[in-house]
């Protein structure tokens, strides 16, 4: 089995309303339109998301990879997306988590995304060549650019006026 995985988390406090917060980041246009590599979200049939995106990665070039979510949890003081039931080889799971502390908003953010297959050329030609340790290393890298990208973006909207 080849597997890359990526995991990113952090913990921001912006001026803000909570309120605000879980409905900006319930509203997935917000990723398609703010994190750089997302190419389109799109909704499917029982609830599940189709996030589309596309990676470049060293040695083999760009990658496009569709990853199916659904919804696992909506409430108030949590949003979690997770990968759809029956997938096989493209995980995603997204997690932002609320807290309003005053005038503030603490929100933490997590997001894993792993990809399985049984053999390295299911995923590139020159994936084997590569490694599953350095694709790793460089999708982790890949993985935290867009989010933090996403997340200054995301300050700059939620903390106007």
């Amino acid at each position: 089995m080849f597997q890359i995985r990526a995991a990113f988390s952090e913990q921001v406090e912006w001026r803000t309303s909570a309120e605000r917060a879980r409905e900006f980041f319930s509203d997935l246009k917000n990723f398609a339109e703010l994190m750089p590599g997302v190419e389109r979200i799109t909704a499917g049939a029982g609830g599940v998301a189709r996030w589309l995106i596309r990676s470049e990665v060293p040695v083999i070039g760009s990658i496009r990879q569709a990853f199916d979510v659904f919804q696992t949890s909506g409430g108030a003081e949590r949003i979690e997306w997770s990968p759809a039931p029956g997938e096989r080889k493209n995980f995603l799971r997204y997690v932002a988590s609320f807290e309003e502390r005053g005038a503030t908003t603490r929100i933490r953010i997590e997001q894993r995304v792993e990809l399985r297959r049984q053999h390295a050329r299911e995923l590139h030609l020159l994936a084997g060549l590569a490694g599953e340790t350095r694709l790793s290393a460089e999708m982790q890298k890949s993985v935290a650019d867009m989010v933090r990208t996403f997340l200054q973006r995301a300050r700059a909207r939620l903390e106007k006026p």
